[in-house]
């Protein structure tokens, strides 16, 4: 039996939570073509999310006291992220990282030692280790103690979406830009205002996040004259966010800490022209599909270097057909198949 926690799926319209979702009804059909016995652990109120033929486990608070450790006695436990609720030791445990954000982010350092903590005590229970791009694996073997314990790279996957598109509550009425993520000082926002100066684009940034960056966006809109043209949606439904990616100009995604960059493979996806930061694992993930903003964001090369790529884009010499492809390389089922294999290989130890 193979047991995936799933307890992070309470974060509705996070990254964590598609990510999750999208991999586990990928490994769910692989499971079934494999005749692989898979339970799903998760909160309650989202039992049945995975359909009504699913086992499911049922996370409790007492968990963190008391687990129940004779129910899942020889299964293999896959905990789906770094910083779980709860998490057996033992020689069939998997975990899987996706990034040390923290260590790159403007926190207090007794908050990124309590971070840290957290990651090492997760990785010690753990027999085996994987983590979703290159750039992380790199990152945990550096400042994090594996032990020598196998550390596997699985990519994240990009979903042929097939809901609904409904538009949403802000739509532009000129070309536009758009971006998506927690709006936090990682992701960099406040850096893309000054993209609209030298046309009459607009800048849509969707996801819910802190007041106080938030007014330093528009801060710094302000200063480059252009405060009537950023809009802040708040977070989104994927029905909005499917929107905004079809019919966007251009994505950009200027984040400084990224273990992989789920929304750059997803607008890939529309063929969009994507502009993105070449820091951590952005330049692993859009490759030679992207445009790069300079390492140090400096305005007067951000204009220019986004005017640039617009005007590649616009020349034909920008086929949308093979950055669709590129975003289709990137596949759930191949993820699946992948940790299919390793739950065989953990099972027969």
């Amino acid at each position: 039996m193979v047991i995936i926690d799933c307890e992070r799926l309470k974060f509705k319209n996070s990254g964590i939570y598609h990510v999750c979702r999208n991999l586990t009804e990928a490994i769910l059909r692989k499971a079934a073509e494999e005749e692989m016995d898979i339970t799903v652990f998760l909160r309650k109120k989202d039992k049945g999310i995975f359909g009504d033929d699913c086992r499911y486990m049922t996370y409790s608070s007492l968990y963190k006291y008391v687990f129940p450790y004779w129910k899942i006695k020889d299964a293999v436990w896959h905990t789906t992220f770094q910083y779980p609720r709860v998490m057996p030791a033992g020689k069939k445990t998997i975990l899987t990282i996706h990034d040390l954000n923290y260590m790159y982010e403007d926190i207090p350092e007794h908050l990124k030692m309590s971070l840290q903590a957290r990651v090492q005590a997760a990785i010690d229970k753990a027999a085996c280790l994987v983590t979703i791009s290159e750039y992380t694996k790199n990152d945990i073997l550096k400042n994090l103690d594996t032990g020598g314990k196998p550390l596997k790279v699985i990519h994240n996957g990009c979903t042929a979406y097939s809901g609904p598109v409904e538009e949403p509550a802000y739509k532009p009425s000129r070309d536009f830009i758009f971006t998506i993520g927690a709006v936090i000082p990682k992701k960099n926002f406040h850096t893309l205002p000054c993209l609209l100066e030298d046309n009459g684009m607009e800048l849509v940034i969707a996801g819910s996040g802190s007041d106080g960056y938030g007014k330093k966006i528009m801060e710094e809109a302000r200063v480059s004259g252009v405060q009537d043209r950023v809009h802040m949606t708040g977070s989104i439904p994927e029905s909005h966010k499917q929107w905004y990616l079809k019919n966007c100009t251009a994505f950009v995604f200027p984040s400084i800490a990224e273990g992989f960059g789920l929304p750059v493979v997803e607008a890939m996806y529309y063929g969009k022209p994507t502009f993105l930061s070449c820091h951590t694992s952005l330049p692993e993930i859009g490759k030679d599909f992207a445009f790069y903003f300079n390492p140090g964001f400096d305005k007067e090369l951000m204009k220019a270097e986004f005017r640039r790529g617009m005007e590649t884009a616009r020349s034909g010499r920008f086929r949308p057909e093979e950055v669709k492809a590129h975003a289709m390389s990137f596949s759930w089922d191949k993820a699946a198949s992948e940790y299919i294999k390793l739950y065989a290989e953990m099972a027969g130890m």
